[in-house]
């Protein structure tokens, strides 16, 4: 039996939004529990020349929804980059989780050839729906959330596989 667009998009992207969104918690609890100032974990890098954390939980979310919306050919739905508490990036997640249930099977199964066009340097690339998926989504949205996973664990965040994972 092969595997649907629908099936190896919105349930993956649901399960780690589930995981960042526990692991913001654990965060703030941490930093509550050692009285270390949030700001602390919410502008943490793992090197300098690369984006904070804020940055890698709103590039996941716009990677989740920005997949979800373009194989299911409809808009994306924008989001304003203006989070600056764990609060705000939990709404965030919750507004991603809520735009993805919203999508069905119906809308992404048969979008394996569908043109997807993105504004890549200013240039359109365009790709079809399964290489857009496997190729360019899902890597950027997996990166974006280890790399927000990391810089928890990193910063002392008791967090682990588990908690990655998600819900799996």
């Amino acid at each position: 039996m092969s595997i649907s667009m629908y099936q190896a998009s919105v349930p993956v992207f649901l399960q780690m939004l589930g995981g960042l969104s526990k692991n913001l918690k654990k965060a703030e609890d941490h930093a509550v529990a050692k009285k270390i100032d949030p700001a602390a974990f919410l502008g943490a890098r793992l090197f300098p020349d690369m984006l904070n954390f804020v940055k890698q939980v709103q590039l996941a979310t716009d990677f989740a929804k920005g997949a979800g919306a373009r194989l299911a050919g409809i808009e994306v739905p924008k989001y304003p980059d203006t989070e600056a508490s764990f609060e705000e990036l939990q709404e965030r997640i919750a507004k991603a989780v809520a735009f993805l249930k919203t999508l069905t099977p119906n809308q992404i199964d048969g979008s394996e050839e569908r043109e997807i066009t993105l504004m890549i340097g200013g240039k359109p690339v365009t790709s079809k729906g399964q290489q857009y998926l496997l190729l360019s989504a899902l890597p950027n949205f997996f990166f974006h959330v280890t790399t927000a996973y990391g810089l928890l664990r990193h910063n002392g965040v008791e967090v682990g596989k588990r908690d990655f994972m998600g819900n799996a």
